[in-house]
């Protein structure tokens, strides 16, 4: 018996149909998610050819070679994008996706964080990475409540006068014409607190007004200093460390969650590992620029009784309670850090009496 093949009717046909051309479309979805090029245009005030966009370059290849080039970098440097203000308004705007910023860049992501720019907290490595480690959570969880990711820590190090004449004294800053970054609260603190009058400029602008004479004196770290040639207009560097400058490795938060989860991966590792990397080969090549601008003929002076001991940390109380007072950095913020700051340092105490035993 010859079985009759039964023609398809329209409907039956009109489902495979469907159901086919559904198939076809999510797999096609699927290859061009798989495919799609993720393009992080990022941001820093660093100059090419220093050792901090150096290593984000290498992050950059690392990172591509990682995702088999679907997240790829475009790193504009020296500025070139604006102040840190600048940068993060086009980060918002979707004009950037991310930036490596300073501490007063951070302020403006969340500044409970400048606690640790505090002038004269740490006296040592040890204790500002004892107290960064604790904080790190809260910081972390900060930068995503107000829509950023952090990927990584760095830091500009600590912070020195750089200036045209000596500077031995609390006098002698009240002469200069000092700069102060324009628009942040923790300079202008400092400065309240120690009855100065600082020039708020852009630091785009310090190196013209350095040579204009609207300025004489700025502050930096040494890498800083050679890196945007401020050293070539000031002769002196007092040798009172004012703060550690921080710094850190910032995407949008909407950029990121629009990454595929293994790019986000990706992101915070290698983030997280350049970040420690900036954060030695920084504080490495700070002592090392130090003693290159010696060698080239800087002078570094030595501070008197007013810029020692009990005198700056009056002057780091005060600021602190300016700070609290603005709202900059909340009251149990700064409790919280100098909890933690005397615990590790009874324990060194401690540690210290017991080896003599």
């Amino acid at each position: 018996m010859i079985p009759v093949l039964r023609k398809a009717s329209p409907t039956r046909v009109s489902r495979l149909l469907s159901i086919l051309l559904l198939t076809v479309a999510a797999l096609t979805s699927t290859t061009l998610q798989a495919e799609k090029i993720h393009v992080l245009k990022f941001a820093t005030l660093a100059p090419a050819g220093t050792t901090w966009v150096r290593l984000l370059h290498d992050w950059a290849n690392e990172v591509r070679k990682e995702s088999h080039g679907r997240l790829i970098f475009k790193i504009y440097p020296g500025g070139v994008q604006g102040d840190e203000p600048e940068v993060l308004k086009k980060i918002r705007f979707g004009q950037l996706q991310g930036g490596a910023f300073t501490g007063y860049g951070i302020g403006r992501i969340y500044s409970p964080t400048r606690v640790l720019e505090l002038p004269f907290l740490f006296n040592n490595i040890e204790e500002i990475d004892y107290v960064r480690n604790l904080f790190m959570p809260e910081i972390e969880q900060g930068y995503r409540d107000n829509g950023y990711e952090l990927l990584g820590w760095m830091e500009v190090g600590f912070v020195y006068f750089f200036s045209k004449t000596p500077i031995d004294s609390l006098d002698d800053l009240k002469e200069r014409r000092i700069w102060n970054w324009q628009g942040d609260p923790l300079g202008q603190a400092f400065f309240d607190a120690s009855g100065l009058s600082p020039v708020p400029l852009s630091i785009i602008d310090v190196y013209t007004s350095l040579s204009t004479g609207l300025i004489d004196t700025v502050y930096a770290p040494p890498l800083g200093a050679i890196a945007m040639q401020w050293f070539t207009k000031a002769q002196y560097i007092t040798d009172v460390p004012m703060a550690n400058g921080i710094g850190s490795l910032v995407v949008s938060r909407r950029f990121f969650q629009n990454l595929p989860q293994d790019l986000q991966k990706i992101l915070k590792r290698t983030g997280a590992a350049t970040g420690e990397l900036l954060v030695t080969a920084t504080r490495k090549d700070n002592i090392d620029s130090l003693k290159t601008l010696q060698n080239r003929g800087m002078i570094m002076v030595e501070a008197t009784e007013s810029l020692e001991g009990e005198a700056l940390q009056e002057i780091r109380i005060r600021a602190g309670k300016n700070l609290m007072d603005n709202g900059y950095i909340p009251e149990t913020t700064i409790n919280k850090v100098n909890q933690w700051l005397q615990d590790f340092r009874n324990k060194k105490a401690a540690e210290a009496t017991n080896a003599a035993d």
